[in-house]
């Protein structure tokens, strides 16, 4: 017998809870290792909700589709990137702490902790397990628009770190010309949901989770990429 609608949304939504809760107090290398964990959890209630690979984006017919409509944006942000850690006017946007010092670990940051330790769970969790499972009561662009909105306030925990991290870019998230914590949150979080919904329109347009997956890589790995290369390249780690 399937899992109802509101005990599956209510099971990925703890599901997504602790995972927060545990990511935000495990060790740095320890966390890829709970987002594959809450992942595999959330993929469970799926299943026991009677949800399929097609469903969930999932399905390997729908690669090819997703690889291109997710392919396209993904190189635009790296030539974005590019652009803005190069020019003198958006460097210190770029200036982030949180970033490598090594090479080594910032392409660990890259190739590790974003796919496997980020978007991995979260791709899973908001664009594949719960528009999935609202979808019967919300419908397609209703579902989306919940899960993008559930998006922007799964970010409010992490954009405390933000301040002190990077203060530029929190400046330009909303915290004005001295960024607090309220103020800082409150514009990530709007910042978050609308990527969720184009991460949402991305999915449902290609069919494949790999689509929208692909570009919430290129946006946190090329991020960490460029913050490397500006400190590298001997950038202020905090704006005048």
């Amino acid at each position: 017998m399937a899992l109802r609608t509101t005990a599956a949304v209510g099971a990925a939504l703890g599901v997504l809870g602790a995972a927060q809760w545990l990511g935000v107090r495990a060790p740095r290398r320890a966390r890829p290792g709970v987002a594959l964990t809450a992942t595999a959890a959330l993929l469970g209630v799926a299943r026991a909700a009677g949800l399929g690979r097609d469903d969930l984006g999932l399905a390997p017919s729908r690669l090819r589709a997703g690889a291109r409509l997710g392919g396209a944006p993904a190189a635009l942000v790296g030539v974005g990137y590019a652009a803005g850690a190069a020019l003198p006017a958006t460097r210190a946007l770029f200036a982030d702490r949180r970033a490598a010092r090594t090479l080594p670990g910032a392409l660990r940051q890259a190739l590790v902790d974003v796919p496997l330790g980020t978007v991995l769970l979260e791709e899973t969790g908001f664009r594949a397990v719960l528009p999935a499972l609202l979808r019967e009561r919300c419908g397609a662009a209703g579902a989306d628009a919940v899960a993008a909105a559930l998006f922007g306030l799964w970010h409010v925990v992490p954009s405390g770190a933000l301040v002190e991290a990077n203060p530029a870019l929190a400046r330009a998230s909303g915290g004005g010309a001295r960024p607090g914590r309220a103020a800082t949150a409150a514009g990530n979080v709007v910042v978050t949901a609308a990527g969720g919904a184009l991460f949402g329109l991305l999915r449902r347009r290609s069919g494949s989770l790999l689509a929208p997956a692909l570009t919430h890589t290129a946006l946190n790995a090329f991020g960490y990429l460029a913050a490397y290369a500006v400190r590298r390249a001997g950038a202020p780690s905090r704006p005048r």
